[in-house]
């Protein structure tokens, strides 16, 4: 198996997904620290599987000390995000309390003018900046910055408190110190996403059999269409095929069987406008998802009337999708996709 092919068309497919993930809904989130963040937590997975710095220096193509000190700069910073164009204009304009697009243009003259339309048109949208007046003379302002910061608090809060939701689900019985090597947020932020998640019920509080204080959920549920929670729900589905792939690879098995409990398959059909089995083929995710979310309600029923020991628990992860790939549908725009 040539591993160093295989590693290289998954950096692939995963540099498009966080590309995409770097553009939803018009925001352009800060990449700049993606290159050392990668670096950083490869280095903590590969030296916690047991292999020394001094292979582990050899990996990247590196001398012992320049490795070390590498990690040690790279950790120290790791909080550290550079700041982007869009970050740039809205503090801009927000300490100018409201400029025209005459004096933006020329403030931000080496970016590029479409750049600078761009971002100004993603902030617009995203209810940030508003703007009166037409042309040259045209007015960008903050909508005001108490709304902004509630906006943007309770936009980080959503969020949080969804990352948080699913890796303790995941993670049962993980500690909030633990969590926070999970969602690199500020201390005081993830503790006010975790208090949301306890006054809902949704998560507890609960001292283990070493006295630790550990945060435990019985079930995650995402609703479909739901606006909130998306971002725990693509984590989710991309960390269920992480983890099985992993646990695959990490078998004695190596090669798929019939009565494989653990493994996954990708099936594509070709049809047309007309095909035969057109809609059957189409409707195959709202089956998949019915039949699952039938046989989870009956297993969830039966264990909220008779809890799983925890000793005993095997929990069994099954994920699933669909895509269309066709030259009438472009990349993530058509929303049923």
């Amino acid at each position: 198996m040539n591993v160093k092919l295989l590693i290289d068309a998954i950096v692939r497919q995963t540099t498009v997904m966080i590309a995409q993930l770097s553009t939803t809904a018009g925001i352009r989130a800060p990449l700049a620290h993606v290159a050392d963040q990668v670096f950083v937590e490869l280095v903590k997975e590969i030296e916690a599987q047991g292999v020394g710095r001094k292979v582990v220096a050899d990996m990247f193509g590196m001398a012992l000390r320049s490795y070390q000190k590498k990690v040690q700069r790279l950790t120290e910073s790791a909080t550290l995000r550079d700041r982007t164009l869009w970050e740039a204009v809205l503090d801009f304009i927000q300490a100018s309390g409201g400029v025209t697009r005459t004096r933006l243009l020329e403030r931000f003259k080496h970016d590029g003018e479409q750049n600078v339309a761009a971002v100004v048109n993603d902030l617009i949208n995203s209810g940030l900046l508003y703007k009166t007046g037409r042309g040259p003379s045209t007015v960008y302002g903050i909508t005001s910055e108490e709304d902004y910061r509630r906006l943007l608090d309770e936009d980080t809060l959503d969020t949080v408190s969804s990352l948080a939701w699913i890796t303790i689900y995941r993670q049962a019985g993980i500690t909030e110190q633990d969590l926070q090597r999970y969602i690199n947020v500020d201390e005081a932020v993830l503790h006010k996403g975790l208090q949301v998640l306890i006054d809902d019920g949704r998560v507890t509080r609960q001292d283990n059999d070493e006295g630790q204080s550990v945060l435990t959920t019985r079930t995650v549920t995402v609703p479909v269409g739901s606006e909130y929670g998306w971002e725990a729900a693509v984590f989710d589905h991309y960390q269920a095929l992480v983890t099985a792939v992993c646990m695959k690879l990490n078998s004695k098995a190596g090669r798929s069987a019939k009565d494989d409990l653990i493994g996954g398959a990708t099936l594509s059909f070709d049809v047309y406008d007309g095909h035969p089995h057109e809609q059957e083929v189409y409707a195959q995710l709202q089956t998949v998802r019915t039949l699952v979310n039938e046989l989870w309600d009956k297993v969830s029923s039966h264990n909220k009337a008779n809890p799983v020991p925890e000793d005993k628990k095997v929990k069994v992860t099954f994920y699933f999708g669909q895509t269309l790939d066709s030259t009438e549908l472009t990349d993530c725009d058509n929303e049923e996709e």
